[in-house]
């Protein structure tokens, strides 16, 4: 008899997904690349990407979850003992990724409080990068650990640790029942705000304007491929473990299109507050909107600021609204991640729950205190990129390969989906997931070598990528193989699997 953890209901288990696919890229990330690669017209190719590799990825990665009832290491490993690797592969991705995302939050937390008394002053760049990360002067060095950002980190982790101590059912899904409407309802006071803002308009003009010649353009595609990629939590094992814990009768392809939808709707208000914010700071400055866009950190702890300052009235209300919304969203989404190795390691090794979360959960916060230095700013840009383009990316090319092309499953996950879901896969699902999506995703990797190899990403030393971004990216793929050589526990591999028929409704 199994006796895997199960959410307690699927409304649970589709808001912990959505608070996942949810995080710090809806807010900074997405505005910017919508912006840059057609405005309006970009909507288009976003939502070709987001039916034909964003919702199939995540059918195929809860059906996989929910078929083989194991994190994933273990559910690749029940799909083919070769593949425990790949599953390992995607867990050591999360791993990297927890370490500095935590850093995120903390910064944003910080920034919620600085907000009510405008702690940045007339120059929040200088504030942010001076008086705040106090930035070593050159990438690689270390220096001490700066206290404005270790104190909230600790809180950082006691908070998702906590969550994560509690369980599927009483921990992370409450959480995200809690955080998840707190989130959205804020985000709404925050672009209705922005909206009565003079250049609200302007902004959104900006933002929504169509520009249809770039849509000939493939670098808009690739760069609606990636967003959705980036944005839906594929790739790096999250959705394969929380669909794991899914009662044996779930809508699967339901859940995915409701979760898919539910983070590009995030998305495109987070775009319609961003820009109305935007419009206003422009017209404050009597610039345009194009010497103001922004994104990434620079978005929300540099322009942010900026616009929280030109605010006519409460603004340091709204500007700890705001940065409570990232300070949520991150959390959301570093809850997912971190579960993603508590859940790897309790298959593989048979330790109880909480040994597992004070293990994995306790060395990733260790190792998350180097983001914390003088130096932790160069270190975090590095392993972002390196182990999103080069990890994240890669990861999601490779399952795809091996699932659909190489063991040739798409037909047996079919079957164990279509008995469960209402909606059933055509034709449609298996052409996205073995012609179109390793299609683009081959070009964006082979893009991303190219340009890579070409130039040094933001001009850092060699030296310093070789180990801070090359070097990250390719220990993860090296641990996957490592964990998958550690003699595995005998009873991880006792399951048998249903019968489609027999979980049919």
């Amino acid at each position: 008899m199994e006796n895997r953890p199960q959410w307690g209901s699927r409304a649970g288990f589709i808001m912990a997904a959505v608070g996942s696919a949810i995080g710090l890229g809806n807010i900074w990330r997405f505005p910017a690349v919508a912006y840059e690669n057609g405005g309006g017209a970009f909507f288009f190719p976003y939502l070709f990407a987001l039916l034909t590799a964003g919702i199939p990825l995540l059918i195929m990665e809860f059906t996989i979850g929910h078929k083989y009832r194991g994190s994933a290491p273990l559910s690749y490993a029940r799909l083919s003992k070769k593949y425990e690797w790949l599953g390992w592969w995607q867990v050591a991705i999360s791993f990297v990724i927890s370490t500095y995302y935590a850093v995120i939050i903390a910064w944003a937390m910080s920034f919620a409080g600085f907000s009510f008394n405008l702690k940045w002053g007339d120059d929040p760049n200088g504030f942010l990068f001076g008086e705040y990360l106090k930035l070593a002067e050159t990438p690689g060095e270390v220096g001490g650990i700066v206290p404005g950002v270790f104190i909230p980190l600790v809180i950082v982790w006691a908070v998702t640790l906590g969550i994560l101590f509690k369980g599927i059912k009483k921990g992370i899904e409450i959480a995200n029942k809690i955080f998840i409407p707190v989130l959205v309802v804020l985000f709404l006071i925050i672009v209705v705000r922005a909206l009565t803002l003079d250049g609200a308009i302007a902004g959104l003009d900006a933002f929504f304007k169509p520009n249809w010649e770039m849509i000939a353009d493939p670098k808009v595609w690739v760069a609606a491929y990636g967003q959705i990629f980036f944005s839906l939590s594929i790739g790096f094992a999250i959705m394969v473990t929380y669909s794991s814990y899914l009662p044996k009768k779930t809508d699967l392809t339901n859940s995915a299109f409701i979760t898919g939808f539910a983070n590009s709707g995030f998305e495109l208000l987070a775009g319609i507050g961003v820009f109305a914010a935007l419009g206003f700071m422009a017209a404050q400055q009597g610039v345009g909107i194009n010497e103001v866009v922004s994104s990434g950190v620079g978005l929300a702890f540099v322009v942010f600021p900026q616009i929280i300052n030109e605010f006519p009235a409460l603004n340091g209300l709204f500007g700890s609204f705001f940065f409570i919304c990232l300070t949520l969203a991150g959390l959301t989404s570093l809850i997912s991640i971190v579960e993603t190795f508590v859940a790897g390691v309790q298959d593989k090794f048979n330790v109880s729950r909480n040994k597992a979360v004070l293990v994995g959960g306790g060395l990733s916060a260790v190792i998350s205190i180097l983001f914390a230095t003088q130096g932790g700013l160069y270190f975090l840009d590095a392993a972002d990129y390196f182990i999103n383009q080069f990890g994240v990316a890669l990861a999601g090319l490779v399952q795809v390969v091996i699932v659909g092309w190489v063991l040739k499953e798409l037909k047996n996950l079919q079957n164990h989906t279509d008995a469960v879901s209402d909606i059933k896969l055509g034709a449609w699902w298996k052409v996205c997931l073995i012609g179109i999506t390793p299609i683009v995703l081959g070009y964006m990797m082979i893009q991303n070598i190219i340009t890579n190899v070409k130039d040094n990403y933001e001009g850092y030393p060699t030296s310093f990528l070789l180990y801070a971004g090359w070097g990250v990216a390719i220990a993860a793929l090296i641990m996957g193989f490592v964990f998958m050589a550690i003699k595995k526990n005998e009873t991880q591999t006792k399951l048998t699997i249903p019968n489609d028929k027999e979980v049919s409704q």
